[in-house]
């Protein structure tokens, strides 16, 4: 049985995926954005492995949630849910980035660099990422009149290509980015089309199953089936000045110094 962190886990498709891996008998650590947040899952907490506090929109709190995780113990597999949608306006997080970049993008960047290395990565993209643009000049949109729906597809981009990033610099550890697809959750909407089950299944089943097919890195799934991401997320040119990039906003570095 595996130990398995799962950011985002208080609602949603997180919420399904720690139900599904504890029903499995895998220990479970949930993480809440907020003691209120972490009351809302108070029938499943008790049987986790632990429940972390801290809001990623904020570095100070995700350095937080980290050490929380570590004090717990090494995680065999840490799976990057939590993620915010379309956002009003740009916001600002304490360190004064969009907060949409901020959550979907910086926060799994950070975790990634502060949480004991595991054996397995998952991230949560969107096939909106397809939309994202590849110029960097702008990721933190203190230039650009404000889009909800660009930024989001753009940090969406991010995130695979960090999935990428990371197989390819950690050859050791199994990462990969998720599709779930369009689902009905708090943030898809009642409407949306996609088969909710599935939406959190492919993520149990890369963060923890003995499937040989599961046993792969690099790859981007929808549906537990591999499919091809946008051209830029397999770019390593692109993945290089992602990194760096969020290591100069975030004074932060992932792999080591550059070259």
């Amino acid at each position: 049985m595996s130990r398995i962190f799962i950011t985002g886990s208080t609602d949603g498709l997180g919420l399904a995926a720690a139900r599904t891996l504890m029903n499995e008998g895998h220990d479970v650590v949930l993480h809440a954005r907020s003691r209120e947040r972490a009351s809302a899952i108070s029938e499943i907490s008790p049987t986790a492995l632990g429940i972390v506090i801290g809001d990623l929109a904020s570095a100070t709190e995700t350095r937080s949630i980290a050490e929380q995780v570590n004090a717990i113990g090494r995680m065999d597999a840490v799976i990057h849910n939590a993620g915010i949608y379309l956002e009003r306006s740009r916001g600002e997080t304490p360190e004064g980035h969009a907060k949409t970049l901020a959550v979907n993008v910086l926060a799994p960047y950070l975790l990634t660099t502060w949480i004991t290395r595991p054996d397995c990565l998952v991230y949560l993209t969107s096939g909106m990422h397809r939309s994202g643009s590849s110029t960097l000049d702008d990721i933190d949109w203190k230039k650009r009149p404000w889009s909800a729906s660009q930024a989001y597809s753009e940090s969406k981009l991010y995130i695979a290509t960090l999935a990428a990033a990371v197989a390819r610099h950690w050859p050791d550890v199994l990462s990969n980015a998720v599709d779930p697809g369009w689902v009905p959750t708090k943030m898809g909407g009642a409407g949306a089309p996609d088969d909710l089950e599935m939406g959190h299944l492919t993520q149990t089943w890369l963060a923890a199953s003995e499937d040989e097919a599961a046993k792969v890195s690099g790859g981007y799934w929808y549906h537990r089936q591999r499919r091809e991401a946008a051209a830029d997320v397999s770019d390593t040119g692109f993945q290089d000045a992602l990194v760096e990039k969020l290591a100069e906003l975030t004074g932060v570095r992932l792999f080591g110094t550059r070259g």
